[in-house]
């Protein structure tokens, strides 16, 4: 609780932060706003495929037209701007995994931290990625005001204070119907037409890819791989559950809750499969389900309102909401001032494979998170490497060799993949570094 603290003083020194962002997207911009608004804080330069697009986002959020004249040079070169020797911190917000990984690794070139936005890359090689930026000296961090690192905190928080942690996860609007959605099925499920989520910018691909189920696997994989924790055998299972039922729904089924043990993620839906309304739903936030470890300890909970199940040993602490790019700082001052993660993977206990959402046929190309063709099934690792199902983050643009059915996982095997490629490369090196340790 000192991170205001210790960028006053670097302010004060004459020092400030200075962080360079690749990508200006939502995530970015969102940044960006409230960067802007935080003395000692600089962002220095953006990089994008669209410096139009970059420059748009930041007169959108305060910066002059020319934003060079407020210190912030923008490029459509991010190895230019990594290599820049007035920066600090590099935040990676493309939300393209192969971009991801080439820019984590050119940060640990540069000797820069790195926050890495897109968790599509750090399930694809997080615990290599975070391996050799610790190597170097150097900080790889979750984004805080995302999902993953907000959960990290809460398991951390659990475990400093010493009450075992029985799941963790954050919560979404599911309907199994949803694993089949596209880019051109997706809007009804938002309540928007097609005409006006156009208007409003936003991208079909990547809202389907919050929908169809993919993100919540991505994002259940990252937590499982920074805090240690089990994924469930069969996939996420989407409980319907409000707030108040955390602690009776999210416990292992021996003690009348739908976990296969405790210790493991899960994700609650807001809507019960009829598609009612789950009263007091975590649509929007995350949550932690911890132990009493003692009788004592239980008592307390009961004495300070704490709601438990019904045998008042397992409590459940929440978060109703994330501000996702809004809250980013957090990470990059904690990186610069502090040398630590806002959660960091140190392990390979989850993956995310591509399921078909229909028949497919031999020669289609397969075109990744949120399209027409797969989607994301959250997998334990060592299960996943056994099957040798194709990584979500490496099923964009690939061909397949055969034919897959509907509802089946599609394996390596199964389609063209060149193994020269670097971001191929880098996810084979990180199973042979980390594979033997796979949870299973």
């Amino acid at each position: 609780m000192n991170l205001y603290r210790l960028l006053q003083r670097r302010l004060a020194d004459g020092r400030p932060l200075r962080v360079g962002l690749i990508g200006a997207g939502k995530f970015g911009t969102m940044f960006l706003a409230q960067a802007r608004q935080t003395a000692g804080l600089e962002v220095a330069g953006v990089a994008d495929l669209s410096p139009e697009r970059a420059v748009k986002a930041l007169v959108g959020v305060g910066y002059p037209e020319d934003p060079a004249a407020a210190g912030c040079q923008v490029t459509d070169d991010a190895a230019a701007l990594i290599a820049r020797a007035d920066l600090e911190v590099v935040v990676e917000a493309t939300g393209h995994p192969a971009a991801g990984i080439r820019h984590a690794r050119l940060a640990v070139r540069e000797g820069k931290h790195l926050v890495m936005v897109t968790v599509e890359a750090d399930v694809l090689a997080g615990p290599l990625l975070a391996q050799e930026a610790q190597q170097a000296g150097l900080v790889y961090s979750l984004a805080y005001g995302d999902q993953p690192a907000l959960i990290a905190e809460m398991v951390d928080w659990a475990r400093a204070a010493g009450f075992p942690v029985v799941a963790a996860g954050k919560g979404t609007k599911y309907l199994p119907e949803y694993h089949s959605s596209t880019p051109e099925t997706v809007w009804p499920y938002y309540g928007l037409s097609a005409a006006a989520a156009a208007a409003g910018g936003m991208n079909p691909q990547m809202f389907n890819s919050f929908r169809d189920g993919t993100k919540s696997a991505i994002e259940m994989a990252a937590v499982a791989n920074a805090c240690g924790l089990d994924v469930p055998e069969g996939g996420l299972a989407f409980p319907p559950c409000s707030v108040d039922d955390l602690a009776k729904t999210l416990i292992p089924k021996a003690a009348g809750g739908c976990l296969d043990r405790a210790g493991q993620v899960e994700v609650v839906s807001s809507l019960h499969r009829d598609g009612g309304q789950v009263e007091r739903d975590l649509r929007w936030g995350v949550y932690v389900v911890f132990e009493a470890p003692s009788d004592y300890t239980a008592r307390c909970f009961g004495e300070y309102g704490l709601r438990t199940d019904g045998s008042g040993r397992y409590g459940a602490m929440y978060k109703p909401f994330h501000l996702i790019g809004l809250e980013l700082g957090i990470s990059v001052l904690s990186a610069a001032l502090r040398g630590e993660p806002t959660g960091v993977p140190e392990a390979f206990r989850g993956d995310v494979g591509a399921v078909a959402k229909r028949d497919l046929a031999p020669g289609e190309s397969l075109d990744g998170e949120g399209g027409f063709t797969v989607w994301g099934k959250l997998l334990p690792a060592a299960a996943s490497l056994a099957m040798k199902a194709l990584p979500i983050g490496l099923a964009q643009n690939v061909r397949l060799r055969r034919a897959v059915k509907a509802g089946d996982l599609v394996t390596r095997d199964a389609v063209e993949l060149d193994e020269t490629d670097p971001t191929v490369a880098c996810r084979a090196d990180m199973e042979a570094r980390f594979g033997a340790g796979a949870a299973s």
